[in-house]
């Protein structure tokens, strides 16, 4: 088995240093692999070779040395030592975009007797990190909860907010900037805040909160006045256009699953309209609002879907769950919806089916997808870098994780080949050869408590490129620990940094010029330091990297900060720049990389071009339509694709069943050929499969749109808790650029899913859906709420 930190980069996989690679001095190397994004059939083929510390490249070409690194480096390299004992947290945050403002909260916090101690400091730099200021003044020297960090409007206005503790004097102080944290006004808050502060993302002047009572607060004035605009409320999310969605509990206890109301407010309060009833959760992504309802029959629930703010609500039309079977919503955009459904039994497996553009058909896109049932984790991962590209992992039916990438947006999976020149080991046990792949490590690897410090890592303005632990080896061999790194995408991609994560001291960083191709090494201290994490501007266009630690004596937290603008010193112009042709197999374009339905020409800088893109750099993209092909459809509802194959067949259970389904209130009969065209793909002419759905002129009813149809008898309620899971698209406002640091690592906060008990009802001419993922609502204690509500898993 060989562990490897990979860059995926425009179709290349580029392993860096491990302690597991096999290279002739047994000393940390450096890997590369080499994939092209090309046609179907070749793109996952790859090549690899070893690299030396320093100048061996890909196929045992030579990396030219970078000449003045160390002088360039060493005089461009700041270090500043806090004065908080390691014991406590040290919160980060980047305020405003291109400022070079970093705010750092030092907290430490111990309970005495019946009483609270803390203390916390504030430091402010204006330049990237290099140097600090103690301005811990503007706050009073007031004890700030860590739980709440430091809240950072998205609109990069300057605006930061800072709660304070002085429940020993009466209460919680509300600390105001809007000048980049150089000053602060305070204002004591009317209650006790439950939660973060939640900036409007379009008006970064309201806020929402919940006190710990559950009544919803909400200012106009960037928090000087408060209002309580609604009571008993369970979770609260800012949707688009000022609107406010929140669930109530209505007299009864949060924890009243399947009770509660879904309600929406366009005024800020001042009158609310309840779009649903009978709820268990929901849930907010791209254009898309899903609610989980309970059904007429009291023992069911189903998801409803509405693209219209609730005002008409739809049933997706996904598999019915049997007992034990739970959804996840995975991710969702503009056009379509990611939807996990859990296998009857504890299998760890589900399936994938992807939605229509109104989020009501849904067709299967990939089986045996890995979901812990124990957590709340799967490896599916939205990469940014390249559009409609995800990675997840999937277990094998001989029980070998492995991982898939789809190219668009779920029509086909494949797997990760093994890089070609790869060596993988062997079973020395009984001289049998082990099996070979390259297995991407995510959230899965980190509930196999694996040593795997940072998730996959890719920036919409670094094309093509994504960083990633990974290994090489059989089905037992990823459980071993790795030699894992923290790594960092900078100036557009132009510049890859990485730091060994280990108990070791620590004392060098790697950076690459090149995607990767060649990496070099930068002693950035002769006093080396406890390695605890790597920041840098969100963004991924700033050319400065903190590094944060602590000393051999454990007394301070000391953070390192490196300016590689001095060594590229010379700003890139046309001629370092190169046309590339996205999922192609070479760059000259000779495959066809059509994907969704048109081929994209994108700029890129050349591998030996040794400069900087800059803040304003961005990507040029050419597209053209391409025509349509099968590739270019997702398999409809009640289809699948067999392996090896682009034709959608009809599922055997199916067959001979009329499909019907509710839209708008009335029932239409699906008549397919098969083949549903992807949302958001954009082919013209070729393959044009017949479609059609006819009104048959009944009516059908939402439960969520029809409350008095609805049983009330709440015996009849099944009262077993679920949870929805939503990764990585919602919470990102009010907690952007915040990092954490400690001087452990902290462990996750695992979910405990409650499997509800489900009776399969299947109609004679109708599949219909059945929803058991939700989370549990919070009760009134602080506590619960922090362990088992939605906001965790949207974290």
């Amino acid at each position: 088995m060989i562990w490897v930190f990979c860059v995926l980069s425009l179709g290349v996989i580029s392993p860096a240093v491990s302690r597991h690679a096999r290279n002739a001095d047994d000393s940390p190397g450096l890997k590369r692999f080499q994939r092209d994004f090309g046609a179907v059939e070749d793109r996952s083929v790859l090549e690899s070779s070893v690299l030396s510390k320093r100048s061996a490249g890909v196929n045992d070409q030579t990396c030219t040395p970078l000449l003045g690194v160390e002088a360039a480096l060493l005089n461009n390299t700041s270090t500043f030592m806090f004065k908080v004992r390691t014991a406590g947290s040290l919160s980060l945050a980047w305020v405003g975009d291109g400022t070079g403002v970093l705010l750092v909260l030092t907290t430490f916090y111990a309970p005495f007797l019946l009483m609270r101690f803390g203390q916390s400091n504030l430091y402010r730099s204006e330049d990237y990190g290099k140097t600090f200021r103690d301005v811990t003044h503007v706050i009073n020297h007031t004890f700030i909860q860590s739980e709440f960090g430091i809240s950072v409007s998205p609109d990069h206005s300057g605006k930061v907010l800072l709660t304070g503790d002085v429940s020993g004097f009466g209460g919680f102080r509300l600390f105001r900037s809007q000048d980049f944290g150089r000053s602060f006004v305070q204002s004591n808050l009317p209650f006790e805040p439950l939660i973060q502060m939640l900036f409007n993302p379009e008006d970064s002047n309201t806020l929402l909160t919940l006190s710990i009572r559950l009544d919803l607060w909400l200012s106009e004035d960037f928090g000087a006045t408060w209002r309580k605009i609604h009571d008993s409320v369970c979770l609260v999310r800012w949707g688009s256009k000022n609107t406010v969605y929140f669930t109530t509990s209505n007299n009864v206890s949060c924890s009243e699953k399947g009770m509660l109301e879904l309600k929406k407010t366009v005024n800020y309060g001042r009158s609310f309209q309840t779009i649903a009833t009978r709820v268990y959760s929901f849930a907010l992504g791209g254009k898309f609002v899903f609610a989980s309802i309970m059904t007429g029959t009291g023992t069911e629930r189903m998801i409803h879907v509405s693209v219209d703010g609730g005002e008409h609500w739809n049933v997706a039309q996904l598999p019915t769950a049997t007992n034990q079977q739970f959804y996840s919503f995975l991710a969702a955009n503009q056009d379509m919806i990611f939807m996990h459904v859990d296998d009857p039994g504890d299998t760890g497996i589900g399936t994938i089916y992807v939605s229509d553009d109104r989020g009501i058909v849904f067709s299967k896109s990939l089986e045996r997808h890995l979901y812990t049932t124990t957590g709340s984790d799967t490896d599916f991962t939205t990469i940014s870098s390249l559009r409609g590209v995800y990675l997840t992992s999937i277990l094998t039916k001989d029980g070998v994780v492995e991982t898939v990438i789809t190219y668009d947006q779920g029509a086909k999976w494949q797997t990760l080949r093994r890089p070609e020149n790869s060596q993988c080991d062997s079973d020395t046990s009984t001289n049998r050869p082990s099996t070979c792949w390259l297995h991407i490590h995510a959230s899965y690897s980190t509930t196999m408590k694996m040593n795997v410090p940072m998730l996959p890592l890719s920036q919409p303005n670094a094309v093509g490129l994504i960083l990633a632990h990974g290994s090489l080896g059989d089905a037992e061999s990823t459980l071993f620990p790795t030699c894992p790194h923290h790594y960092a995408i900078l100036d557009s991609g132009g510049l890859l940094v990485a730091v060994e994560h280990t108990s070791a001291l620590v004392n060098q960083i790697k950076f690459s010029t090149d995607e990767g191709q060649c990496w070099h090494t930068y002693n950035f201290t002769n006093d080396p330091l406890h390695f605890s994490g790597m920041d840098s501007e969100p963004g991924a266009r700033s050319m400065n990297v903190s590094l944060w630690g602590y000393r051999n004596d454990f007394s301070k937290w000391v953070v390192v900060t490196i300016d590689f603008k001095k060594l590229l010193t010379r700003d890139c112009d046309d001629g370092d720049y190169v046309e590339w042709l996205a999922h192609s197999a070479d760059r000259s374009g000779s495959s066809d990389g059509c994907v969704l339905g048109y081929k994209e020409t994108l700029q890129r800088l050349r591998k030996d071009s040794v400069c900087w893109n800059g803040r304003d750099f961005v990507v040029s993209r050419k597209p053209s339509p391409c025509l349509c092909t099968e590739v270019d459809y997702h398999c409809d509802f009640g289809f699948y694709r067999p392996d090896n194959s682009t034709e959608c067949v009809m599922q055997e259970e199916l067959k001979g069943r009329a499909l019907e389904f509710c839209l708008n209130e009335t029932t239409e009969q699906l008549q397919t050929s098969g083949y549903r065209k992807i949302p958001g793909n954009q082919c013209e002419g070729g393959f044009q499969p017949t479609r059609k759905e006819t009104d048959l002129g009944k009516m059908c009813a939402s439960d969520a749109l029809h409350p008095n149809f609805l049983q009330t008898d709440s015996s009849s309620l099944n009262t077993v808790a679920i949870a929805m899971v939503v990764i990585a698209i919602l919470l990102t406002s009010a907690l952007a650029g915040v990092w954490l640091v400690k001087k452990y690592v902290c462990g996750g906060r695992f979910l405990v899913h409650r499997y509800s008990v489900m009776r399969e009802n299947v109609e004679a001419n109708k599949i219909e859906g059945v929803d058991d993922v939700d989370t549990q609502y919070m009760e009134t204690a602080k506590t619960q709420f922090n362990e088992d509500s939605d906001q965790d898993l949207l974290d």
